[in-house]
């Protein structure tokens, strides 16, 4: 039985002679020769079982034999810390076969050993790590092996949350991969919530299942189980590199809908009936606001106002939501049809004219498929009135196939605390606008602000907190300055039924170390926002110049830069506004509503898994060599070099010979290169002040006092 010390983490081990390099959590080293590849995993299996504030883990791996001769050699396996090991176990049939531990020092020099021997850039990122250690007895040809490990660990607190940390590595050449937890009372738990991966929960027999989405996942798993803790949960992140300022991620998970306290709601529906809704989609829309009138309680108000050349009402004022007003209400409905053209600015002055109640929340819901063409056409008009006259209402729109002005239901959500959804032609009027119901159905916190004691935070995301509801997680990132050291809290202000309302929660933070995902989906949100900016209110210098900045120090493709590999030896970043970018005001049709859709998921982006399929959507931006993104930063492959796009022909270049005693001290020192490293033949990392390329030759040693002032100067 062996208890680590360190945070609980599960890394994976890669070996050049496995056939399976880069793909899960162990690896064999063979003892005597035996040809290359011919041991192969095939499946690798997680299981966590959680009860009260313990996880106990179960892994099992199964490798096969597929050469021509006998395989013999040691199975290592980087140990978590923080655990306890209760069994480890290699299978030869019905014969188990124990293993040995040893500590981190031992496994470093074994690491090291190994990493000098194979040449293997995989292996580095696993130095320092503790190792257990199995002696695999000759495995026959075409015969299969497995291998159990079962520990435990007492999960991490995260503001009110439990947190279970998993390091998987990339998903590699396995066939077959599977994560499942389970937890013996759903009741104690909130909806789980993963800023990694996609996840998949489902409740049963009072249990608590999750699983991930993808079959093939990758990469490290950060998994939160909000406590059913009342109102509102709070976990709080952070990461804070060396020498920079820090980045936070904060989950807002309310209760459940039968645990939020009623607010009053006063609901305002617009429904577009101009002659281009009418079939399907206004059977749908209408089928849609029919369901948005049914989730109305007794204590709410409602309005109903179409339009198409002219605007029309229920009823001229407010209508009390009782059973028999609503009735009336969704038959008047029922019975709309479509014709005329389409005033826009006549709906939103008619929407606005009537405010909500003091202490109610005051909801618009509008839907339209076309272009203002009767009354006020002017879009920037349009915007700049409904923006004046919005007063406390959160404006929720939906727009329809292409022919909507993107620019005049952006500006018109924008700081309305609200969104817009886009919708394609063809698309499910009825789901998202029933989707929309069921959230604003119960309301637990408005006008939502944040601060944090002895701590300036800036950059949040999004910019404008959206409201919180029931069953309805809110995720915000940010920066804060200075260091925050210790355990440092944040609270979050808003207003609940007319009254003042605030929550607080704490977390410990570790310089360089434990979400180093925080920076990365910070990045992605906000650049989501700069290009949303941008194609609102005009391509201001500064704005273009901080979106490429942020492009190249995150490695984030975006709408409005590509990069461009030249030779030779030159890497450009060029602006595309001049292609892709319509002036304000005019951004009608298919290519406007695809880029507002985009838009709006970078600037919502909740999970690593999420921003990763962004970034891929994009890959299509970077032109003339292969690219990659590691460990935050994106590489392109050129002249046999991985270069960070980052770089500058300004920037001092100090080279390091692979493998070597500068190598590994160098990794020591700067961790952040550990992952970059891994990338052959060459790699060149760009730091503030000078850069370092890591290649067969270069320094092999450090003198006194070199490798420090080196340190200083990449991290600036």
């Amino acid at each position: 039985m062996l208890v680590m010390r360190r945070a609980a983490l599960l890394a994976f081990a890669l070996a050049g002679s496995v056939a399976a390099r880069a793909s899960a959590q162990g690896w064999i080293e063979p003892i005597r020769p035996f040809p290359r590849g011919s041991i192969e995993r095939i499946r690798s299996a997680v299981q966590v079982a959680v009860a009260g504030r313990i996880a106990r883990v179960t892994v099992e791996e199964w490798f096969r034999n597929t050469g021509p001769g006998l395989g013999e050699g040691t199975y290592l396996y980087p140990l978590p810390g923080e655990a306890v090991f209760s069994d480890f176990s290699l299978w030869q049939g019905d014969r188990e076969l124990k293993g040995e531990t040893m500590d981190a020092t031992q496994a470093r020099g074994i690491y090291e050993t190994i990493v000098r021997q194979k040449r293997d850039p995989a292996l580095i990122e696993l130095a320092g790590h503790g190792l257990l250690r199995a002696r695999v007895f000759p495995i026959n040809p075409g015969e299969t092996r497995k291998i159990t490990l079962r520990y435990t660990q007492i999960l991490d607190r995260a503001g009110d949350a439990w947190r279970f940390r998993y390091v998987g590595g990339p998903s590699g050449s396995v066939a077959s991969r599977s994560f499942r937890l389970e937890a013996d009372s759903a009741a104690r738990f909130g909806d789980p919530y993963s800023p990694t991966h996609r996840v998949s929960v489902t409740r049963s027999g009072g249990g608590l299942a999750v699983t991930l989405a993808d079959s093939s996942w990758s990469g490290d798993l950060e998994l939160l189980l909000p406590l059913a803790r009342g109102l509102v949960g709070m976990s709080l992140l952070t990461q804070q590199p060396v020498g920079e300022d820090g980045y936070f991620m904060l989950l807002l998970a309310p209760g459940r809908a039968a645990q939020a306290v009623t607010l009053r709601r006063d609901l305002v529906a617009v429904l577009d009936v101009s002659g281009s809704m009418s079939g399907e989609k206004l059977d749908q829309a209408k089928a849609a606001l029919v369901q948005l009138l049914a989730t109305l309680r007794p204590s709410d108000r409602f309005r109903v106002i179409t339009f198409s050349s002219d605007v029309r009402r229920y009823a001229p004022g407010w209508t009390d939501a009782s059973g028999e007003y609503v009735r009336d209400a969704q038959q008047w409905v029922r019975a709309l049809s479509a014709e005329g053209g389409t005033n826009i600015a006549g709906a939103l002055g008619e929407a606005f004219a009537a405010a909500p109640a003091e202490g109610a929340l005051g909801v618009v819901v509008f839907l339209t498929d076309g272009m203002p063409t009767v009354g006020e056409t002017d879009p920037e008009r349009i915007a700049t009135a409904a923006e004046q006259n919005r007063g406390a209402f959160r404006v929720f729109a939906f727009g329809i196939g292409y022919d909507v002005n993107t620019y005049v239901l952006d500006r018109l959500t924008e700081r309305a605390r609200g969104t817009t959804e886009y919708l394609q032609p063809g698309g499910d009027i009825e789901r998202a606008v029933g989707s929309l119901a069921t959230k604003v159905s119960s309301p637990v916190l408005t006008d939502l602000a944040l601060r944090a004691d002895g701590s300036d935070l800036y950059d949040v995301q999004p910019g404008s907190l959206p409201d919180l509801f029931a069953e309805d997680e809110l995720v915000v990132f940010g920066r804060y300055r200075g260091a925050w050291s210790g355990e440092r809290s944040v609270t979050v202000n808003g207003r609940r039924d007319g009254h003042a309302e605030q929550f607080t929660t704490s977390a410990p933070v570790a310089q360089g170390s434990g979400a180093e995902y925080i920076p990365q989906l910070w990045a992605a949100r906000t650049a989501g926002a700069l290009a949303r900016e941008i194609r609102l209110h005009g391509q201001n210098p500064e704005i273009v110049n901080e979106l490429k900045r942020l492009a190249l120090r995150y490695g984030i493709l975006t709408e409005y830069t590509s990069y461009l590999v030249q030779e030779p030896n030159q890497l450009a970043v060029r602006p595309l506004l001049d292609r892709i970018a319509p002036a304000p005001a005019a951004q009608v049709g298919a290519l406007s509503v695809d880029q507002a859709r985009r838009e709006a998921k970078s600037a919502a982006v909740a999970n690593a898994a999420e921003a990763a399929d962004m970034d891929e959507a994009m890959r299509g931006r970077v032109t003339g060599h292969a690219s990659r993104r590691v460990g935050g930063r994106l590489f392109v492959r050129r002249d046999s070099v991985w270069t960070d796009v980052a770089h500058g022909d300004s920037l001092p270049v100090v080279q390091v010979a692979a493998f070597s005693d500068a190598y590994f001290a160098l990794l020591r020192a700067l961790p952040e290169l550990v992952k970059p490293a891994a990338l052959e033949p060459a790699v060149l990392v760009a730091g503030r002040r000078v850069s370092i390329k890591i290649e067969a030759g270069g320094k092999s040693t450090w003198q006194d006092g070199e490798l420090e002032r080196l340190v200083r100067e990449f991290r600036g």
